[in-house]
């Protein structure tokens, strides 16, 4: 009888965002499929050594130890989580030996203006130099975020040494879902960390935001806290200030949009939104991500959007089950599958 695979992950467990909470949901999904190990890089991209709640949390329900102290880590399949940690530094500080690595590329490579959204090339030269492995593999997330990854291949000349998944790495989005408000009103919000890439600029904002508004609602919104930004028509929570399921009580329509020089590469908000029952708005390259379930929009179309849903309810409420309906895709069966295949693909059994 063929023993259980082996399978270890590597992250900086002190990412805040959505790479620890998508970690922590890939933990649970596959508890029992393969042996789990999880070693923690002290990267200098953060300090301290305070783990991110979510895996955190994950870890202690799993009965996992994070090993934080490992020169070598070993398994069959090695999963390196967004490599955008390495960037400040010039060596992974471990040795890894796989039959297959898998790079999970949740950060987009390349800007909207094509610009390298940072250094690619210093982050995965630190990833090979440390790596003995027969496959070593880029898993996209996204089909924009695809197109980064290949985009900076091509540009790069680095195709050897690294192949593309063909599937997008699977986001698990096993929210609870929640039925659409019968009647809609102009309530409006947004949710995400504070950094000045997350946000569009301040004349877009007041687009989405505008003081006509029945409510205007901003979780993670620290930076419009200063008394110059502040708007009085704005409620304004810091990051982590209140809880997602508390705003999401609060409002009927999340409206999402960034800088215009920086895009998402999931989105992992939006599918809370979406599965919290809202109709959601954003730009039409992060809309792609989730089909139909995202109405893609520019912050200009906003206003008429939203009038157009609150005139007409049946068509709010076909759009949240239409967005509901497509997260099934991004379940923890879908990501359990998918990894029982590489793993098997990995140790050498036919899938």
């Amino acid at each position: 009888m063929r023993s259980c695979p082996s399978l270890a992950y590597v992250i900086d467990p002190r990412f805040p965002g959505g790479t620890s909470t998508a970690v922590a949901a890939e933990l649970r999904a596959l508890a029992g499929l393969a042996r789990l190990q999880v070693h923690a890089v002290e990267s200098r991209m953060f300090s301290g050594r305070s783990v991110a709640p979510a895996l955190a949390d994950a870890l202690a329900e799993l009965r996992l130890e994070l090993e934080w102290d490992s020169e070598t880590i070993s398994a069959d399949l090695v999963i390196l989580c967004n490599p955008v940690f390495l960037k400040f530094q010039s060596g992974l500080g471990k040795r890894i030996i796989a039959r297959q690595l898998i790079v999970v590329t949740s950060e987009n490579f390349l800007l909207p203006g094509g610009s390298e959204a940072f250094d690619v090339g210093r982050c995965l030269d630190q990833i090979e130099g440390a790596s003995l492995v027969m496959r070593g593999s880029l898993a996209p997330v996204s089909p924009y975020n695809r197109s980064t990854v290949r985009g900076w291949l091509e540009r790069s000349g680095r195709r050897a040494g690294w192949s593309v998944l063909d599937r997008d790495w699977c986001n698990i989005c096993d929210f609870p879902r929640h039925p659409p408000t019968d009647m809609p009103t102009d309530r409006r919000g947004r949710l995400s960390r504070p950094g000045p890439e997350k946000f569009p600029a301040l004349h877009d904002m007041d687009l989405c935001f505008p003081k006509h508004a029945d409510a205007n609602v901003i979780l993670g919104g620290d930076a419009f806290m200063h008394p110059e930004l502040r708007r009085p028509h704005w409620t304004i929570y810091p990051f982590r200030g209140i809880e997602v399921t508390q705003l999401f009580k609060m409002i009927d329509f999340m409206v999402y949009f960034t800088a215009s020089t920086w895009r998402e590469s999931f989105g992992m908000v939006l599918a809370e939104a979406i599965a919290a029952g809202k109709v959601v708005i954003s730009d039409p390259q992060t809309a792609e991500t989730f089909g139909g379930a995202v109405v893609a929009a520019q912050p200009a179309d906003v206003d008429g959007l939203i009038a157009r849903f609150i005139a007409d309810p049946s068509l709010y409420r076909q759009q949240v089950e239409r967005g509901q309906a497509g997260l099934s895709g991004y379940s923890a069966a879908s990501f359990r599958e998918g990894l029982a295949d590489l793993l098997c693909v990995s140790v050498g059994v036919a899938a």
